[in-house]
């Protein structure tokens, strides 16, 4: 896996979208990149947990939960089957749990704040491969999205390697 900085990125692109600086640093990796794969739900989880248990090939699946900080749609379980599945990481428009577990796996996770209580499954019904707006970015299905200390910059297509 190739790890961009989101600095240089922004300096050499200047049609980078940039997330606004409202995501929380969860899992063992602090950098990572790939395509964008986006889910929508309300705090039900299952569409989540059926894309991780999924092959990841490197994807980052870009969860956009409305924003609710009512309960953790990420939890340790999930990021296992995310890990073990070879996912690069899962930025969340709303909250995780487990958060000393998430941080335990070789994956990057960003999401707004860690939160105790579960979802719930199966309550309300989600999209799979829809675009979805949060954090002033636009995410479309096949994008690049690296994510690094500095912040999330989502790209049209994958950035050259640096070299």
């Amino acid at each position: 896996m190739t790890t961009f900085a989101t600095t240089d990125l922004c300096d050499e692109n200047p049609q980078a979208q940039v997330c606004d600086p409202v995501f929380r640093i969860f899992g063992g990796r602090t950098s990572f990149d790939g395509p964008v794969t986006t889910v929508k739900v309300f705090e039900d989880n299952t569409l989540i947990k059926q894309a991780v248990e999924s092959p990841g090939n490197g994807r980052v699946l870009v969860v956009d939960g409305g924003g609710s900080l009512r309960c953790g749609l990420v939890g340790g379980n999930l990021a296992v089957s995310a890990a073990t599945n070879g996912w690069a990481g899962i930025v969340v428009n709303g909250c995780i749990r487990d958060a000393d577990e998430l941080a335990e796996q070789p994956i990057g996770v960003r999401a707004l704040a860690a939160y105790p209580r579960k979802s719930e499954r199966g309550l309300h019904s989600g999209q799979v491969g829809r675009t979805v707006v949060f954090a002033g970015v636009t995410f479309r299905e096949g994008e690049w999205l690296c994510a690094d200390s500095d912040g999330i910059v989502v790209l049209p297509e994958a950035p050259a390697p640096a070299g």
